[in-house]
């Protein structure tokens, strides 16, 4: 058994860690007020090869492991999670599905563009009445004339409206007790992307609703087998909890770093607020939880790269990395105090920002139903 990182892996994290220091940080605060999707970094992520970093070279990207992806998006979100989430959303969600499912001629035409970070690629799954419930999709698809012509709905979707987006791929009912997935490009159309919506946090990731009136596309835009679309996005569910799962530890280690030098900074009846027992309890027991949280989702990662079965461990790495990243941002804007409530500290973006992920692919209430399921109960 070894923990230690291979070179690769310290150099991906080391060169990541340096550019969200260096560029994202400046500027995280004014995206997330201006509410103002990171196009400039978008693309400088694209130069380092990040944007589709486990797709192979061959087709636009790195050929990277999983376990690089989740450090990256660790270190990402340590710093600010719109840009994470934009990264993790593209990838895993928008771009490894036709990786993982689309034939030669879809791979060609989409992966290119989509691995190299040229454009951003979306994934409709949720619908207003069918969240944690996936499988009561109403959206339909219809075959007429070599088309599938599609009526219904998305919502809360990540990356689908941006100016770089080029396509989503959504779930649609194509027959009775069938769900297929289909690719859907930007400007068809019938295709309506809403305004951006207004959230609670993650202000500078593209989050809209879709809708379909009569939309057409060729029906070789059929991602796999017809009817194969819920083992298709269960598939790509599991792949994308270790990347939110990978943003609950790089959310609780941001909300470490700045939980540990405010409380060294700040001095209250004559000594930093450091030297207090009290406040020493919260921040041991983030480091603590932070180690036990990493290695769930290197573990997961690890599995995923040896072929092995991974879902229940990318299942508990979800939930226990999206409970950890709760109770570090209420105890490091506890410590934070006053100051912590105001927006000039970023303390209280990461507060912001946190509750989703507890909620996004897979509430905990369902990791504990899938984790359950593993366990044979």
């Amino acid at each position: 058994m070894n923990f230690d990182l291979e070179p690769e892996h310290e150099l991906i994290r080391d060169t990541v860690r340096q550019f969200a220091l260096e560029r994202v940080a400046p500027v995280a605060e004014e995206l997330d007020r201006e509410k103002r999707f990171p196009y400039e970094l978008v693309a400088e992520l694209a130069e380092l090869g990040l944007m589709g970093m486990t797709i192979p070279e061959e087709y636009g990207g790195a050929g990277a492991d999983t376990l690089s992806y989740a450090i990256v998006v660790e270190e990402l979100t340590r710093i600010d999670s719109s840009v994470a989430i934009t990264l993790a959303a593209h990838h895993s969600l928008g771009t490894l599905p036709i990786w993982y499912f689309g034939s030669d001629q879809q791979k060609r035409e989409w992966l290119p563009d989509l691995a190299s970070g040229r454009k951003l690629a979306a994934f409709g799954l949720t619908e207003a009445d069918a969240g944690s419930d996936a499988g009561a999709t109403r959206t339909t698809a219809r075959l007429e004339a070599g088309e599938w012509v599609i009526d219904g709905s998305k919502i809360f979707i990540t990356n689908a409206g941006t100016d770089i987006t080029a396509c989503v791929t959504i779930t649609a009912v194509t027959g009775d007790g069938e769900i297929s997935n289909i690719v859907v490009p930007n400007g068809t159309p019938g295709y309506v992307i809403s305004e951006p919506m207004q959230k609670l946090g993650w202000h500078a990731s593209d989050t809209r609703e879709l809708s379909f009136q009569g939309a057409r596309v060729p029906e070789g835009n059929l991602l796999g087998p017809r009817g194969a679309g819920f083992q298709q996005f269960m598939r790509i569910l599991d792949g994308g909890r270790i990347s939110v799962a990978a943003m609950g530890v790089g959310l609780a280690q941001g909300c470490y770093d700045l939980a540990v030098a405010y409380a060294r900074e700040r001095k209250q009846f004559g000594k930093p607020i450091s030297k207090f027992q009290a406040v020493q309890a919260k921040l041991v027991d983030m480091a603590t939880e932070l180690e036990l949280a990493r290695a769930l989702v290197w573990k997961a990662a690890w599995e995923k790269d040896q072929g092995r079965p991974f879902a229940k461990t990318a299942a508990m790495a979800k939930l226990y990395s999206g409970e950890l990243s709760h109770r570090a941002a209420n105890w490091a804007l506890q410590i934070h105090g006053g100051y912590g409530f105001m927006d000039e500290y970023a303390i209280s973006r990461l507060y912001r920002d946190q509750k989703i992920l507890e909620i996004g692919e897979g509430t905990n209430e369902v990791q504990r139903m899938v984790i359950a399921k593993h366990l044979g109960l």
